[in-house]
């Protein structure tokens, strides 16, 4: 097994110093960090081969899913050739993980599925998956924000609506006092038209009175 170690760390290494125009220091700092995952990967993975535990063995091989996505994110051809080096170990291995897995279907399938499944179209997926990812993110953060909007929108037309209100409600007041000054101002005016008319009679009746006296009416 440790002989199959150094066989996949040196051909990692080897294909990642080869990549793009980097230079060297970068190259070998990358093969190291590459070296290290898949080093690690493998000694999970083998650890719970020979401890014959299924559940741990499936979440090892889920575990290098995650890594993968997790490289995806800056460096796709990595994270390939990451995978297509953990594939190489699990073939090597298949039938010890026939052996343990037995007929768990679930285990077996998600091993079958990682060691037939090219490394690029794993990756694809995996890019499907993040990008899908990503747009209900920025659908869910749109529909916040406009839900935002729209809160915001609602608030402004509530404060215009009782700004209206209290605007028409003043205004019906002023009316209102109006309407009362102009009433009691016609009730002053009516008054004084009746105590006028009310003396005008008076001094027609005296004037009447002088004049039928005098008999000139």
């Amino acid at each position: 097994m440790k002989k199959l170690f150094v066989m996949v760390m040196a051909a990692v290494a080897i294909s990642f110093t080869s990549c793009g125009n980097k230079n060297a220091q970068q190259n070998e700092a990358e093969a190291e960090v590459a070296t290290i995952d898949v080093e690690n990967a493998t000694a999970d993975i083998a650890t719970q081969l020979e401890a014959g535990d299924v559940n741990k063995f499936q979440e090892a091989i889920e575990a290098v899913k995650a890594k993968a996505a997790e490289m995806l994110q800056e460096n796709p051809e990595a994270a390939k050739q990451y995978l297509e080096s953990v594939q190489t170990y699990l073939k090597e291995n298949t039938e010890k993980i026939k052996d343990m897995v037995g007929d768990n279907a679930i285990v077996s399938t998600a091993v079958s599925t990682l060691i037939e499944t090219p490394a690029s179209s794993i990756i694809s997926n995996l890019q499907s998956a993040v990008g899908n990812v990503e747009d209900a993110a920025a659908a869910k953060l749109e529909s916040t924000q406009q839900a935002a909007a729209d809160a915001q929108q609602a608030a402004a037309d509530k404060a215009n609506e009782m700004k209206q209100a209290a605007i028409d409600k003043a205004n019906e007041a002023k009316q209102a006092a109006i309407d009362k000054a102009d009433e009691a101002k016609q009730a002053a005016a009516d008054k004084v038209n009746e105590g006028a008319q009310k003396l005008n009679d008076k001094v027609n009746e005296g004037a009447d009175k002088l004049l039928k006296g005098a008999g000139l009416k």
